[in-house]
């Protein structure tokens, strides 16, 4: 079964950082394309980062800016997120998705994700 479970969410003032963990059962980081998503309290779910599992090419939303990086690690079947100089408006549940097909690139829409973790809080501090 296809099962994805995120950590390392918290509570951070500004300009601090985190690494949110998006750690992989049923299958392995190398098969399918991973994404980053994030809800904030009374906003729609945006997509935030994705790695392609052919290739490792990334894509960012606009607003990531360079504060954002994605990237996985097949030793320990796990993608990552690092986010650094946070901001009070990252605060959102962020959310790890699987995409079940090999693919060179990966994009953001939620709907063509197939499997979703149950999320971890990010909570920055002003």
């Amino acid at each position: 079964e296809v099962q994805v479970v995120e950590s390392g969410g918290g509570l951070v003032q500004a300009g601090g950082s985190l690494r949110l963990s998006c750690a992989a059962s049923g299958f392995t980081v190398d098969d399918y394309v991973i994404g980053w998503f994030r809800q904030a309290p009374g906003k729609e779910r945006e997509g935030v980062s994705c790695i392609s599992n052919i290739g490792g090419s990334t894509h960012d939303a606009d607003f990531v800016k360079g504060r954002f990086t994605i990237y996985s690690d097949s030793a320990k079947n796990t993608v990552y997120l690092r986010i650094n100089r946070l901001k009070p408006e990252d605060t959102a549940v962020y959310y790890c998705a699987v995409e079940a097909i090999s693919s060179d690139r990966c994009d953001l829409n939620g709907n063509e994700y197939d499997y979703w973790g149950q999320g971890t809080q990010v909570t920055v501090s002003s």
